[in-house]
């Protein structure tokens, strides 16, 4: 069993307020969902109307599928136009790692 995880560091364009990055972030949390049946959630920055931080997470039985379902995740993300990805971290972890 494998269980991978990535965070994205994000730079919102034109926002000005917390809730307009709530309708900025919601609708990339709901297509990485529905698109890669992944678990993504905003996981920082929740105070910062100009910066978010999303969390995917997933579990599958090849590491070379789970590598390849964030980096997927990634370009998805990095492709909207309203968001610059500043950083984006992938870790892969095996259930035999100590």
């Amino acid at each position: 069993m494998y269980v991978g995880s990535l965070t994205l560091d994000l730079l919102l364009g034109d926002v000005h307020s917390l809730k307009e990055k709530r309708s900025v972030i919601k609708p990339v949390v709901a297509e990485l969902r529905r698109k890669f049946e992944v678990h993504a959630a905003e996981t920082g920055d929740a105070n910062l109307h100009r910066r978010a931080e999303i969390g995917v997470a997933l579990v599958s039985s090849d590491a070379g599928q789970c590598q390849q379902v964030l980096e997927s995740c990634e370009r998805l993300v990095a492709s909207r136009p309203e968001l610059q990805l500043l950083s984006a971290r992938v870790r892969v972890w095996s259930d035999e790692d100590e």
